[in-house]
C-alpha cells in the first residue's frame, strides 16, 4: 500500500484516509437519493437510476483512485441532471433515450478536447467572472427546481393568459379535469407566490430544510444523508412517506429495470432519433454545446 498510494511522502497515514473517504461518503451520499428523484420524473424507472448512480459512482471513484492517485469521490452533479431533465427533455422536448444520447456525445468531445488539451484552453480563454457566474446560475437554478419541487411556491396566472391545460385549448367554463392538473401552459401574467405551509408535503420539507441547515452550521459528517433520513422518518407519521413504495422496490426488480436504460442511448429511439430532421439536428447539436459548456 505504501510502494502504490505513498502515504509517507503525502504526509497521511491508512487511518486518516478511511476517515477521510468515510467523511467524503456521508457528503455526498444524498446524491444517490436526489439523482434518481430527478431523473425519474423524465420517465426512467426510479430504481433503475439509482442502481446506476452507485455503480457510476464507485467505478468513478475506483478510477480516481488507483490510476490517477488522487483521494477525489466522483459521481453525477446535481445542476447537470437538473438541466437533463428540466431543461432537455422537459422543454426542449427530446425524450430521455435522446438525451442520454446527447450526454453520450458530450462524454466523448470531452475526452477529446482534455486529451488535446484544448480544454484548458477554452477555460483560460473564458473570463474568471464568467467562470464564476456560470457556477453561481447552475446553483441557482438547481435551487429554484429545489424549491418548486419542495412544493413551496404556487403559482397565479389569470384565465385570459392560460393557453392550454394537460395539452389542450383552455375552454373557460366547462373545462373538467377528472385526474387532476398536470401541465399549465400560459403566455404571460404567471405570479409566483410562497404557500401557508399548511400541506403536509411542503411542511414536511420546511423541516427537512431546519434540519439540514442546523446540521450544516454544527459542521456534523453526513449532515445532507442524516437530514434525509430524520426528514423520512418524521414523513411516516405525517403520512407524507409511503411505505408500501419501499417494501415494493426489492433487489431483483432494481436489477431487471436496469435492463430498461442500460444502452438505451444507442437504441432507436435514442441515437437513432436524434438527427432524423435538419430543425432537430441544429437543436441537438445546440443542446450538446450547453452539455459540454455546463460540464
Amino acid at each position: 500500500m505504501e510502494n502504490f498510494f505513498h502515504l509517507k511522502d503525502n504526509k497521511t497515514t491508512p487511518m486518516t484516509e478511511v476517515m477521510a473517504g468515510l467523511t467524503t461518503f456521508f457528503a455526498m451520499s444524498y446524491i444517490l437519493f436526489v439523482n434518481p428523484q430527478v431523473l425519474s420524473q423524465t420517465g426512467m424507472p426510479a430504481q433503475a437510476v439509482f442502481l446506476a448512480t452507485i455503480i457510476a459512482s464507485a467505478v468513478g471513484t475506483l478510477v480516481m483512485g488507483l490510476f490517477a492517485n488522487v483521494p477525489y469521490a466522483l459521481a453525477p452533479g446535481m445542476g447537470l441532471n437538473a438541466f437533463f431533465t428540466y431543461t432537455v427533455v422537459f422543454a426542449l422536448g427530446f425524450s430521455w433515450q435522446e438525451a442520454l444520447a446527447l450526454v453520450f456525445i458530450c462524454g466523448v468531445i470531452n475526452i477529446l478536447i482534455t486529451v488535446t488539451k484544448i480544454r484548458k484552453l477554452i477555460i483560460v480563454a473564458i473570463p474568471e467572472t464568467i467562470q464564476h457566474a456560470i457556477g453561481g446560475g447552475i446553483g441557482v437554478f438547481v435551487a429554484y427546481i429545489g424549491i418548486k419541487n419542495a412544493g413551496f411556491l404556487q403559482f397565479t396566472s389569470e384565465a385570459s393568459s392560460i393557453n392550454t391545460i394537460n395539452g389542450q385549448p383552455l375552454k373557460a367554463g366547462a373545462l373538467t379535469l377528472k385526474h387532476g392538473v398536470e401541465s399549465v401552459v400560459s403566455n404571460g401574467g404567471i405570479v409566483p407566490a410562497l404557500v401557508n405551509f399548511t400541506q403536509a408535503g411542503a411542511l414536511l420539507a420546511l423541516i427537512g430544510l431546519i434540519i439540514m441547515v442546523i446540521l450544516n452550521v454544527k459542521k456534523v459528517p453526513g449532515a445532507i444523508l442524516i437530514g434525509i433520513l430524520l426528514t423520512t422518518i418524521i414523513g411516516i407519521p405525517m403520512g407524507v412517506t409511503n411505505l408500501h413504495l419501499s417494501a415494493a422496490n426489492s433487489f431483483s426488480s432494481t436489477f431487471a429495470s436496469l435492463q430498461t436504460t442500460f444502452g438505451a442511448a444507442f437504441s432507436a429511439k435514442g441515437m437513432g432519433s436524434l438527427f432524423t430532421s435538419p430543425d432537430k439536428i441544429a437543436l441537438s447539436i445546440m443542446t450538446i454545446f450547453a452539455f459540454s459548456f455546463s460540464d
